[in-house]
């Protein structure tokens, strides 16, 4: 059987090292992508088709981790793709918590102070969620993307995705502990897991075992 690529987009303000647990067997091969930074103003769909240039292997499996999640989902409009499987994410904007919804026309987003950045504990609760206290210093290494144009344009962008019908073809796997994400806002089929909002790393055994089963299905 020829070579699969598997291509990994990381969440808001993480770097692919948050992949560093996942081993898939042959004839699976994955690339870690990185964030690039957003041109002013850029449209997600736009930024997405940038990204997707990066994704050289054809007929390749796309798979993303919260906002990386919402990416690839991006990504898949503009190339064709194998399947696409997204962790700890939303399948459309109606998932979005409550709180996100509302920033939406208040723009409440825009409030929070760029400082917060330089603050690597806020930052590490933010981009894993609350499950993570007792091992901040851990997980502050998987965090690279920090710069304040790149995050302002993220967290505008996720809290203004318009994307209004989940695609029945996407894989949706969530963490049953999930805080930036609650379970109780998602929508039908997703498969529930052990773990919070950093469940690709907490739970890198469940997908090192199950992915493969995941990617056989038709």
């Amino acid at each position: 059987m020829s070579e699969i690529a598997v291509y990994c987009m990381p969440g808001m303000a993480a770097s692919p090292k948050i992949f560093e647990y996942i081993h898939l067997p042959k004839p699976y091969k994955l690339h870690l992508l990185s964030w690039i930074s957003p041109i002013k103003e850029e449209s997600l769909s736009a930024y997405a088709k940038r990204m997707s240039e990066r994704v050289t292997a054809v007929d390749s499996v796309l798979i993303g981790v919260s906002f990386g999640g919402v990416l690839v989902q991006e990504m898949a409009k503009h190339i064709q793709v194998r399947k696409v499987i997204i962790v700890s994410s939303v399948k459309s904007r109606n998932e979005l918590p409550l709180p996100m919804k509302m920033a939406r026309t208040t723009n409440a987003h825009k409030l929070l102070p760029t400082q917060w950045i330089n603050n690597l504990d806020a930052l590490a609760l933010f981009a894993f969620g609350k499950g993570i206290q007792k091992r901040l210093k851990l997980y502050q290494k998987y965090l690279s993307e920090r710069n304040p144009d790149y995050l302002d344009w993220s967290i505008d962008t996720l809290v203004h995705w318009d994307q209004e019908e989940a695609d029945a073809s996407v894989i949706h796997i969530h963490g049953k502990k999930d805080t930036v994400f609650p379970m109780k806002y998602l929508s039908k089929p997703f498969i529930a897991i052990e773990g919070g909002h950093a469940a690709i790393i907490t739970s890198a055994q469940w997908f090192n075992s199950e992915l493969p089963k995941l990617l056989l299905k038709n």
